[in-house]
């Protein structure tokens, strides 16, 4: 697919349901009383696989339209569970690292496959404190063997993880005594502000949080919000190109997940963020973003969780400021979908950008002008195949992206959206 320059961003947008969030719905809805109504689910190839996954577990999903759904849960007691089975995750890292902590304290053998990409992904950093609580889970392939007799524990993650984090409060459920994971750095928090908005008692601490065993879960109605990963692309685009001057609605910006927008303003970025206001424990609000001239900085390994999915814009952005830009602390990068450390220099070094590859992150040496342009391959990565097409309406000459279709995983629509607010 050939994406062609444009002379600016203009117009309101709004982006899918936060893919991170839908995902929870979906799974924590599983083990609720009653019935989930989801309202603003992201459609795409990940959250599809969820719904498929706790059906092949035996729990009832009905479609409402393409942005609702209704779940209808099992209950949290084993006896009443989830149904053995093997389950296909397809590409989604999130939803087979938390249904792992979910079938942990249920009875039976599940094993989880997914596609080349997943099957490559670290699975033991689950493995090892969920063995720990009581369960037997084994890597390549994944399998778990469910406990009805878990025990709490204490777990110091040795890598900042929303999605290890909340694996392991997803098995503190069903768990006997206190369960306590404690984060090196803070990661997104999803998980444990939707347990704790279905009943479950969670303490949370600036360091670490805990949960306590529970009876029973009842969520009612998810609101979801736009996802800011989604909105991101359209903010560094905007950015850059002179002119525009585009408003993105009804965002989520949980603090956790908005470290973008921190860096982007110590670059100089012109964003607002206005009509804050919070749903079920999660902010949202818009964010106007007008063009402005960046100047280069430093991304440090504090702030990688918060930015962790922005990365790969980070670095085109950084290519369209002055002076060099760093990113440190990143190594985990390189277990992503694809090495997005190797993905995003490699595709932006055939564009004409001058990025050299580190091992725990890139080095960018900024031009405040466009880049030249050419062909990128997305290695079949949403996020690099989104980074390629902002590249692309960015540029002087146009990107050709290969393997364009993988944006499907997490936004089907992303480019007919970024082809209706691009003025030529």
């Amino acid at each position: 697919m050939k994406v062609e320059p444009a002379g600016a961003l203009v117009g309101h947008i709004a982006v899918p349901g936060d893919k991170s969030i839908s995902h929870r719905a979906v799974l924590i809805g599983a083990l609720c009383e009653g019935e989930t109504h989801v309202r603003g689910f992201g459609r795409s190839g990940d959250t599809q696989s969820t719904i498929d996954a706790v059906r092949t577990l035996g729990v009832e999903v009905d479609d409402i339209s393409e942005d609702e759904l209704v779940v209808k849960g099992r209950g949290l007691t084993p006896a009443r569970g989830l149904t053995p089975a093997v389950v296909d995750c397809g590409n989604a890292g999130t939803l087979m690292r938390l249904l792992a902590g979910i079938l942990a304290g249920q009875r039976g053998r599940f094993e989880l496959t997914g596609d080349e990409s997943l099957s490559a992904r670290p699975m033991d950093r689950i493995a090892e404190p969920l063995n720990r609580m009581g369960a037997r889970v084994t890597t390549n392939p994944l399998v778990v063997e469910g406990s009805d007799a878990l025990h709490g524990i204490e777990y110091a993650l040795p890598v900042a993880s929303a999605q290890v984090k909340s694996a392991v409060l997803l098995a503190g459920l069903n768990a006997d005594g206190t369960t306590t994971v404690i984060e090196p750095a803070p990661t997104r928090d999803h998980t444990e502000l939707m347990l704790a908005a279905a009943g479950a008692r969670v303490r949370r601490r600036p360091s670490s949080v805990s949960i306590e065993p529970a009876s029973r879960l009842q969520l009612g109605e998810v609101e979801v919000p736009g996802d800011f990963s989604a909105a991101a692309p359209f903010i560094v685009a905007a950015t850059l190109l002179s002119g525009s001057d585009l408003t993105i609605h009804d965002v989520g910006f949980n603090p956790r997940r908005t470290g973008l927008l921190d860096v982007l303003e110590r670059m100089g970025a012109r964003m607002t963020v206005f009509n804050r206001r919070k749903v079920a424990g999660e902010w949202i609000g818009d964010v106007q973003v007008q063009s402005a001239e960046l100047v280069a900085t430093d991304v440090t390994a504090d702030e990688v969780p918060r930015l962790v999915d922005e990365l790969p814009l980070f670095a085109l952005a950084a290519a369209g400021a002055r002076g060099d830009s760093h990113l440190t602390g990143a190594a985990e990068l390189r277990v992503k979908e694809t090495d997005r450390i190797e993905s995003v220099t490699n595709g932006l070094r055939a564009l004409g950008v001058r990025i050299r590859a580190r091992e725990d992150g890139f080095e960018v040496r900024g031009v405040p002008a466009r880049p030249t342009g050419g062909r990128m391959s997305s290695d079949g990565d949403h996020r690099i195949a989104m980074l390629a097409a902002v590249a692309g309406v960015t540029s002087r000459q146009g990107v050709e992206v290969r393997d364009a279709d993988a944006v499907a995983i997490s936004f089907p629509g992303f480019f007919d959206l970024l082809d209706s607010v691009s003025r030529r």
